[in-house]
């Protein structure tokens, strides 16, 4: 199963490795990432992969979440089957 993260927030130093680090405490795999600085904003967007994740889906994205509440940071953890779904034309 493949899910989304999107994450947004002031800009400052360690987002990433937060948000990844998280994903490998949990045997999540990210596969993809591609993020940008918009004037102070932070935006990234991770493809992940959670076939060997070590606990249930819901539960990895309550841990996303709160981990980014930490930080000041808005993140969100999508199934890939609904992000897809979303944003078909």
């Amino acid at each position: 199963m493949k899910a989304i993260i999107t994450v947004v927030g002031k800009d400052t130093v360690g987002i990433l490795a937060t948000i990844s680090g998280k994903c490998a405490d949990y045997k999540v795999n990210v596969l993809e990432v591609t993020q940008s600085i918009l004037q102070d904003m932070f935006c990234m967007i991770m493809l992940i992969d959670l076939k060997d994740c070590t606990i249930p889906y819901t539960d990895f994205s309550d841990k996303i979440t709160e981990e980014g509440t930490k930080k000041n940071l808005v993140v969100h953890v999508m199934h890939e089957d609904i992000f897809n779904s979303m944003h078909r034309i």
